[in-house]
Order: C-alpha cells, then sequence, then structure tokens
C-alpha cells in the first residue's frame, strides 16, 4: 500500500542561497497576490489558464525569471485550492499574502530521462548531508531520519523560513507499505485528557500537564515590554524580536517533544486507544481556562495518537463530545448528573457506594464506550 511521509530537515544555505531563497519567497507572494487581485476583478479562472497567464507575466516582470518557475505555478495551485476550500464551506475567503506572514515556497519534483540517463530537480543524498533543489542547487542539511536513504518517489519540497531566521526543508515522498496490516488486539486503553493532569488513562495512570507556556510566561511578558519601549525597526528592536522569537520557538519544541513521548509510549504499549473528541474552540471560550487549555495541545496530541496508530495497524477512536463519561459509574453504569461540577474530585455511586478517582471513573467509561464502537464495526 503507498502512502505519503514527510521528511524534515534544517537547511544550512550559503549567503547567495539565502538570498535566492527570499527572493522566491516574495515571487511567490507576487505571484498570489497578483492572481487574487485578478481573480476578484474579473472572475474566477481555473489554475491551467492562470498558468498560461503566468508566461505573460514573466515577460512583464523580468525578476520572475530569476527564481524557480514551478514554485510560482505551485503559488497559483495553492489559490486555486484556496479558492475550492472557500466554495465547500471549508476556509474563508482568500486574502493576499503579507511579507510579515509565513514564509515558504513549495516546488515540485520532475523527473525526465535523456540518453539513458534520469535527471531529477530534487535529490537527497543523506550521507552527505545534502539536498538538490531548483535553481539553489546543494545545500547542507541536517535532522534525524533513521534510514540511508529516501526509499520512495520524491512528489515535492517546501522550502520555509522560521521567524527566528532558520531555514528549513519538508520533503514528501511515495513510500510503500508505510501502513503495517492491523493488529489483533490484546490491550485496550481509554484516555481522559484533562489541565490538572495531561493524560488519566484506564489503567490508573496518570501523565503530568508539564503547563509549558506558563513557565515561560514571565519570561515572554518581559520581553514584550521591552520591545514595546524599543523605537520600531531599530537595531535593539529587531534583536528582541528575535529573543521573543526563540522563546516561542523553545516553548514549541519543548510541548512537542513531550506529546510526542507520550503518544510514542501510550500506542506501543496499545492495541486499542480511545479519547473523547473534543471541541477545543469551545472550550477556550472560558476565560478562566482558555489559557490552560490551549497549551495543554489536546487536539496535537489525538492528532498524534490517531497517526501513530495507523502507522502500527492499530485502533484509534473518538467517542462522542457530550458523552457523559464522569456522571456515570464505570462499575454500576449509574448516572450523576450532579457531577457536572468540575471542584468535585472523587466520584462516589450513590448506587453501589464505589470511590473513584473522577478522571480514572472517566478514562474507564472513555474505555467501555470505545471498545462498543470497535465491536459494532
Amino acid at each position: 500500500m503507498e502512502a505519503y511521509k514527510a521528511y524534515k530537515f534544517r537547511l544550512y544555505p550559503t549567503d547567495n542561497q539565502k538570498v535566492l531563497i527570499n527572493k522566491t519567497f516574495g515571487c511567490v507572494r507576487f505571484v498570489y497576490n497578483h492572481f487574487l487581485n485578478y481573480q476578484k476583478n474579473n472572475g474566477f479562472k481555473n489554475s491551467s489558464c492562470l498558468c498560461k497567464d503566468l508566461k505573460e507575466l514573466n515577460n512583464e516582470y523580468e525578476f520572475l525569471k530569476e527564481v524557480d518557475s514551478c514554485a510560482l505555478r505551485c503559488a497559483i495551485f495553492n489559490l486555486e485550492d484556496a479558492y475550492k476550500n472557500f466554495f465547500a464551506k471549508r476556509g474563508n475567503y482568500p486574502v493576499f499574502k503579507g511579507k510579515r506572514s509565513y514564509q515558504s515556497y513549495k516546488t515540485n519534483c520532475i523527473v525526465s530521462s535523456y540518453k539513458n540517463n534520469t535527471y531529477s530537480n530534487i535529490k537527497v543524498d543523506l550521507d552527505k548531508r545534502q539536498i538538490k533543489l531548483p535553481k539553489l542547487g546543494l545545500v547542507d542539511i541536517r535532522g534525524y531520519c533513521n534510514k540511508k536513504e529516501l526509499g520512495g518517489r520524491i512528489i515535492s519540497a517546501q522550502v520555509m523560513k522560521e521567524a527566528t531566521g532558520k531555514y528549513y526543508v519538508s520533503v514528501i515522498v511515495e513510500e510503500e507499505a508505510l501502513i503495517k496490516e492491523k493488529v489483533i488486539p490484546s490491550k485496550a486503553i481509554g484516555i481522559d485528557l484533562g489541565v490538572k493532569d495531561l493524560v488519566i488513562t484506564s489503567d490508573y495512570e496518570k501523565y503530568d500537564n508539564n503547563k509549558i507556556f506558563a513557565k515561560y510566561e514571565k519570561k515572554l511578558k518581559r520581553l514584550q515590554r521591552e520591545l514595546a519601549r524599543r523605537e520600531k525597526g531599530g537595531k535593539n528592536y529587531n534583536k528582541t524580536k528575535l529573543k521573543i522569537a526563540k522563546l516561542h520557538e523553545k516553548i514549541k519544541n519543548t510541548r512537542k517533544h513531550y506529546l510526542n513521548k507520550i503518544a510514542n509510549k501510550i500506542v506501543l504499549e496499545n492495541d486499542i486507544i480511545v479519547t473523547e473528541n473534543l471541541k477545543v474552540k469551545e472550550m477556550s471560550k472560558n476565560k478562566r481556562l482558555a489559557k490552560y487549555i490551549l497549551d495543554a495541545s489536546f487536539s496535537k496530541l489525538c492528532s498524534l495518537l490517531e497517526w501513530k496508530s495507523k502507522l502500527q495497524g492499530k485502533f484509534y477512536y473518538k467517542i462522542d463530545t457530550y458523552y457523559p463519561s464522569s456522571q456515570i459509574c464505570s462499575y454500576c453504569g449509574q448516572q450523576d448528573a450532579s457531577l457536572k461540577d468540575l471542584s468535585i474530585r472523587e466520584y462516589k455511586c450513590q448506587s453501589c457506594g464505589r470511590e473513584l478517582d473522577r478522571d480514572i471513573n472517566a478514562s474507564i467509561n472513555i474505555l467501555f464506550e470505545g471498545l462498543k464502537l470497535h465491536y459494532q464495526n
């Protein structure tokens, strides 16, 4: 079975390559905004028609010929995708891209044969730690990959620049037998997600909520106040801005590492994994808890569990959002509506007299509900 997988590496371009990458960002943004403006004033055109118009645009603006032509065409395809998402009510109407927006460009891999020699405009050499990209040539890369070579056909590459000034490339590869066959389940687990403890399992195990943003919040506020005092555009302003970007990057990477650690452990030890289908957007409307809910990254953890389970051939289920897992006794099934109050941390069943930690009781109920879904399917 064929599937796509992304490999992300950090780029170490030379000064000349940095200039060309930044030029490409600008040209891609220019093409996107130019045709978005055209669509607004002249009506919708599909990407094939716009690609023909791109040739005329290249003749009018000579600087577009300096960068990768495939990246410019990809900007048109991205615009078409944005319109499709809008028409399908999956997103908002496309907006113009600014210089301060996320900087990236995508280029597709083109493979051709000439006199029995196969030519590809994108190649990755993991031994020499280099990647070949259109117009840029060979660029040094670093990054973790547990393979000697990418075992599949390269589809595309996306070059990105972070706010910290670091460059990255994400290479999409088509691989065979990426997804394992479904296992015969021998162990199942229910997971309740919370703010006090991030993960509470039906195995009576709890994973702490590290509250990573809260650890750096004081330092971040100090730097933001410092930035507000600086003259905008000045040398010290840019220095402080870079410090803030690095701190945000540290928070993001620390959170990402912790969530991956939890997800790897759970998927490795269990065959059926069940969580709640949380509506984080609605939950974050609670002003008292919004900061902690967003810091916990429930959606990110669930998505990690989902795709890691899929790769390992294991089963992942989400139960209904409004299933009252905290109100039902996991032993006798009696429901107690008074337990909607989150301040009550111990579940005491009025019917059978069982006493249990509220979150562990909820995780056991989530497991039972997930097992119903599994055997129904």
